[in-house]
């Protein structure tokens, strides 16, 4: 099993499963598949028709309907379908919904293929509904807090402007997290518009150049991020705040961020810290 072997392993042995062949027709998919794009699947079943099912499904009994539901390998059942199989290879696990889901995450976030949108709002999911944390969710994913948070701040974004983003080709990560990191929706819509307008103005760049009319661009960014200019001030030698603390007041609210064994730090560190909690912040669930 390609699985994350500290934790689905443990699960496996834990529940005592049974491996059995089941009727392809009795099987059902997963209404909760953090899979939402199957994709070519033809190479996949011309593989299964000539070795057959090499890795097994992992399936949960329905005892109301007598059937099983897929909690990992939707792709290969859909193959099977398509390659004519009558029956496929299954191991069966007894387990609770929160554990199908984790598994059914786990399992896809190991496929290259799965693309932003999924693996964002499978993790979202998680929190949404068991109520882990960032540290928890990397654990047991096995990756890094700081991937998840991201992930879960990505999930954030509407779905109106998911649809621009991929009318518009927007997928890279860094510039999702940028749109994501917008102070609200109307500021993500209007940034989203931004990014448009920057891809046209490329492209007609572009075809002006390939016509031979102007000399090659050179590359500039489209945005200009502004630094944090408040008091206290820094250091005129340095550029370095001379205590362990940073502090800001305004009428309506006050920030303090303690940097524990510092006399002294810098802007980008203020930055970063207002940045992870910013992140933090738009991650929770509603």
């Amino acid at each position: 099993m390609r699985h994350d072997s500290h934790y689905v392993e443990d699960l496996v042995k834990g529940n005592r499963s049974i491996g059995k062949v089941i009727a392809i027709n009795l099987i059902e998919p997963n209404p909760d598949q953090p899979r939402v794009e199957i994709g070519d699947l033809s190479e996949l079943s011309s593989s299964i028709k000539q070795k057959g099912v090499l890795e097994p499904l992992l399936v949960k009994p329905v005892r109301e309907t007598g059937r099983w539901m897929i909690i990992a390998g939707e792709r290969r059942w859909r193959a099977a379908n398509l390659a004519g199989l009558r029956e496929v290879p299954c191991i069966e696990l007894d387990i609770d919904d929160q554990s199908v889901a984790e598994i059914a995450l786990i399992e896809n976030l190991q496929r290259k293929d799965l693309t932003i949108w999924e693996e964002a709002d499978g993790l979202a999911a998680l929190a949404r509904t068991y109520g882990y944390t960032h540290e928890e969710i990397a654990r047991k994913i096995a990756k890094s807090r700081t991937t998840v948070t991201e992930s879960m701040t990505i999930a954030g974004i509407p779905e109106n402007i998911r649809e621009r983003c991929r009318q518009a080709r927007i997928s890279a990560k860094s510039t999702l997290l940028e749109i994501a990191r917008q102070f609200d929706d109307r500021a993500m819509e209007e940034y989203v518009a931004f990014l448009i307008e920057g891809q046209k103005q490329a492209s007609a760049i572009e075809k002006t150049e390939k016509a031979g009319n102007v000399p090659p661009r050179k590359e500039k960014s489209l945005r200009k991020f502004e630094g944090l200019d408040r008091n206290p001030s820094p250091s005129a030698e340095t550029n370095r705040f001379d205590s362990g603390t940073f502090k800001y007041r305004s009428e309506a609210f006050a920030i303090e961020i303690k940097f524990p064994g510092k006399t002294a730090y810098g802007k980008k560190e203020i930055l970063k810290a207002l940045k992870e909690t910013f992140d933090q912040v738009k991650a929770r669930p509603e």
